[in-house]
């Protein structure tokens, strides 16, 4: 007899999970610019915010990012190259995790929830994972970010899965606790172990 599925759907975020991006240490010593200002312009909190909720799209976001840098830290011209060279990073895909969420996606359905750009969609064609989940729930096309409670029941309804028969993975401690409060069981993603814990009863089913 087949035992029951403990989950109907997997919900797995994608950057800190699935891809891994490189630090922009070279390129910025490359371009005359401090170490670790890249980040601070564009992960401030009232920069990004915008940009993951579809409030500004990705281009408008960089465009921001290379106007704090020039000026703070030099040319137009310095800042402009950096910014194009740091948006041609292409960020590492981890080959296990996309495996074990392939068979998973055998079994249940799958979606990948981000707190992302405009330009999420085009980067996951680009290397390969368009094709990974049935769903692809990216925030800047919803309006709201994680941890917002709606992200979850968003990817749940999409999903046509019961809240409380997701399981939602995530690098991000805030996040996982707040797919625990929408009524989701969820992993805090670690390391690869976690994965193949948290996924190990749909493995056995399969």
């Amino acid at each position: 007899m087949t035992p029951p599925l403990p989950y109907d759907a997997v919900l797995c975020d994608i950057d800190g999970v699935i891809r891994h991006w490189p630090a922009a240490d070279e390129l910025e010593r490359e371009h005359g610019i401090p170490l670790g200002a890249l980040a601070t312009a564009a992960f401030a909190p009232a920069r990004l915010h915008p940009a993951i909720t579809g409030q500004i799209t990705d281009e408008q976001w960089r465009s921001e990012v290379a106007a704090d840098l020039a000026a703070r830290h030099g040319s137009k011209e310095r800042a402009d190259a950096s910014v194009q060279a740091w948006s041609a990073l292409l960020p590492l895909v981890d080959q296990e995790v996309v495996a074990l969420l392939l068979e998973a996606r055998a079994v249940v359905s799958v979606a990948l929830v981000s707190n992302a750009t405009t330009r999420l969609e085009q980067d996951l064609e680009q290397q390969g994972l368009a094709d990974l989940a049935d769903v692809v729930v990216n925030t800047a096309r919803i309006g709201v970010a994680k941890p917002d409670l709606r992200v979850y029941r968003t990817a749940a309804e999409r999903l046509d899965a019961a809240i409380d028969r997701c399981l939602f993975i995530d690098d991000t401690e805030a996040n996982v606790t707040a797919a625990r409060e929408a009524g989701m069981a969820a992993v805090h993603y670690r390391r690869l172990e976690d994965l193949h814990a948290a996924l190990s009863p749909l493995r056995r089913v399969a």
